[in-house]
């Protein structure tokens, strides 16, 4: 089975064939987020941190769609939704929000959490549990709503 980086290479070159120059450009960003996180780490990322650094790049997408979309400019809103887009294919299929808190209310249980002051020590076992496989911002909220006295 091939790795998620050799996926992301095999799609932008599909991209050049087909000329999709959208695309490409979103394809290439990520491929060089994953390069230049190698280089500074001096590391080979596996499919874990790829879907790290892919995150990252949506949450950067989002942040910006928010920003563009309060200051009017729906040109680059768009645009940034369109690179949000390309970017989601390379995540693994996301937990529903009863699952997110399902796993929440087990990780509170084991930890042994009691308040809004354990929301740390939950966000850390939470966080290595559903790396990749949720979006943090939903699970920070189903933590502080688990976490309500």
């Amino acid at each position: 089975m091939s790795t998620l980086k050799e996926r992301i290479t095999e799609d932008m070159k599909a991209a050049m064939r087909a000329k999709e120059a959208e695309r490409l450009g979103t394809i290439r960003l990520l491929l060089a987020a994953c390069k230049q996180k190698e280089v500074d780490e001096r590391i080979e990322l596996d499919d874990a941190a790829v879907i790290a650094v892919v995150d990252k790049l949506i949450k950067q997408r989002k942040d910006s769609v928010a920003a563009y979309s309060q200051a009017g400019r729906s040109d680059l809103a768009d645009k940034e939704s369109a690179e949000i887009a390309v970017l989601e294919v390379y995540l693994p299929q996301r937990l529903s929000e009863a699952e997110i808190a399902e796993a929440v209310a087990a990780t509170v249980a084991e930890v042994g959490a009691t308040g809004p002051g354990d929301m740390g020590k939950v966000m850390g076992a939470v966080k290595a549990r559903l790396a990749g496989k949720a979006d943090m911002g939903l699970v920070s909220a189903a933590v502080k709503k688990a976490l309500q006295p």
